[in-house]
C-alpha cells in the first residue's frame, strides 16, 4: 500500500510498524495547518517554530499511546495546543520582550499574498496585533473557534477545558477584539459607540495558512 491511499491512522500504523517515511508524510499533509495554529497562538514566529518542532518529536516518540478514539488530526492538534500552552507558561517565568520591537517581523507575518488589496493586508497584521494582545487563555479559544474554523466541542477538546469555558474565553476575547479593531474595520466610529463582537477576518474557505509564512523545516 502506497502513502498516496494510506489514511492518517494508517500512517501512524505503518510508523509504529517501523516505516521511516510514514510519519514524515503524516507531518507533510498536516503541516500547515498545525503551523497556522501554533503560529496563531504564540503569536511569535520563532516561539511557534519551537512550539511546534517539540509537539512534532512528542508526537513521533508518543505515537504508541495514540488510542484511535479521535481523529490523528485531532490527536497532532490537541499535542501542538499543549505544547503551545507549555511555551506560554514558560514565557511567562522570564522577561518578555516589548510588542514594539517586534512590528517589523509582524509587518511580514501579515502579509499573505501580493494579490490582496492593501486594505485587506492592513486589516490582517491588525488582527495579528490584536490577536497578540490577548490574553494567552482567549487568544487560543478564539484562534481554534473563529481563525482555524474548530466547533466549539473540538476545541475544548483540544484544551482539556469544559465547553462553556471555551465559549466565555471566545466571548471575552471576541469583545477585546471588536474594541481594538473598531477603528480598522470602521474608521470613521465615534469612541461612544459600544462594540460587539465580529467576526476575525479569514480567507475563504481557511482552516489553512495561506495568509501567513510557511512552517518551517521540522528535523527530528
Amino acid at each position: 500500500m502506497t502513502d498516496e491511499v494510506r489514511d492518517d491512522a494508517a500512517l501512524l500504523r505503518a510508523h509504529l510498524a517501523g516505516d521511516r517515511d510514514a510519519f514524515g508524510e503524516l507531518v507533510t499533509r498536516h503541516r500547515e495547518r498545525l503551523w497556522a495554529v501554533a503560529l496563531r497562538t504564540m503569536g511569535d514566529r520563532e516561539d511557534a517554530a519551537d512550539a511546534l518542532q517539540d509537539a512534532l518529536l512528542s508526537a513521533y516518540r508518543a505515537a504508541d499511546r495514540f488510542r484511535g478514539d479521535s481523529a490523528v488530526t485531532t490527536w497532532l492538534h490537541r499535542i501542538v495546543v499543549n505544547a503551545c500552552l507549555d511555551r506560554m507558561r514558560r514565557r511567562k517565568a522570564r522577561p518578555t520582550v516589548p510588542l514594539p520591537e517586534e512590528d517589523g517581523e509582524t509587518g511580514r507575518r501579515g502579509v499573505a499574498d501580493p494579490r490582496d488589496d492593501l486594505d485587506r493586508l492592513e486589516l490582517r497584521m491588525e488582527i495579528d496585533l490584536a490577536l497578540r494582545a490577548l490574553p494567552d487563555d482567549q487568544r487560543s479559544a478564539v484562534v481554534l473557534v473563529d481563525v482555524e474554523g474548530l466547533s466549539v466541542a473540538e476545541a475544548a477538546e483540544l484544551l482539556g477545558i469544559p465547553e462553556g469555558t471555551v465559549k466565555s474565553r471566545c466571548s471575552r476575547g471576541r469583545a477585546r477584539l471588536a474594541v481594538a479593531l473598531r477603528g480598522v474595520r470602521n474608521p470613521d466610529a465615534s469612541a461612544d459607540v459600544t462594540p460587539g463582537p465580529a467576526p476575525l477576518d479569514r480567507a475563504p474557505g481557511s482552516r489553512t495558512s495561506d495568509d501567513e509564512p510557511g512552517p518551517p523545516e521540522v528535523t527530528r
